[in-house]
């Protein structure tokens, strides 16, 4: 039987540089499921230029409507998925007060219960690996894990995410915060 240890739920992986030209340069993925049957992730960092309203048909809360609408990967690009969190949820399922959802109606009453103290982010698509795939990825470093915290998934300034991680861990890291999208550009 596999070690739990090894699974990265609730770990934010962030691109290594070995990435540059795919969906997921620069990217920030935290993992919501990871067993031997695959992982699961949703990318922090990648706005879709759209409000939930925009994209979403069913009738949700106004406060709902006007919230970004995130890339979560480029898997099935019309799933819907959320974080959301809250100060007391003993039945979190991702990190302790942090769960991630997928159906409409949990999300038009998480709308209808919306407070000041509640935070959701909503994603189009999400970031999916076959069994054996991530850890296939991690053993060629293509991805630097990062614990996640609600503060960084709900960070204000999502696009600088991927930089602002980078240079909180090694030199190496910091460096490659530095480093221009377009090496070309250097």
């Amino acid at each position: 039987m596999p070690d739990p240890k090894k699974f990265l739920k609730g770990q934010l992986l962030l691109d290594s540089g070995q990435l540059r030209g795919s969906f997921f340069q620069r990217t920030v993925v935290l993992i919501c499921h990871h067993d031997p049957e695959g992982a699961f992730g949703l990318v922090l960092n990648r706005e879709s230029g759209a409000s939930v309203g925009q994209s979403i048909a069913t009738e949700i809360s106004e406060s709902l409507r006007e919230h970004p609408l995130y890339l979560g990967g480029p898997v099935n690009p019309s799933a819907m998925s959320y974080l959301y969190t809250s100060h007391f949820m003993p039945e979190a399922n991702v990190l302790p007060n942090l769960s991630v959802g997928h159906s409409v109606e949990d999300l038009v009453a998480l709308g209808k219960s919306f407070s000041p103290s509640k935070k959701i982010k909503l994603f189009a698509g999400y970031a999916g690996w076959s069994p054996g795939q991530l850890e296939d990825e991690m053993g060629r470093d293509a991805w630097i894990a990062h614990p996640a915290t609600t503060d960084i998934v709900f960070d204000p300034a999502p696009l600088q995410l991927w930089q602002k991680i980078l240079r909180m861990k090694d030199w190496r890291c910091r460096l490659l915060a530095q480093t221009p999208e377009d090496p070309g550009t250097n």
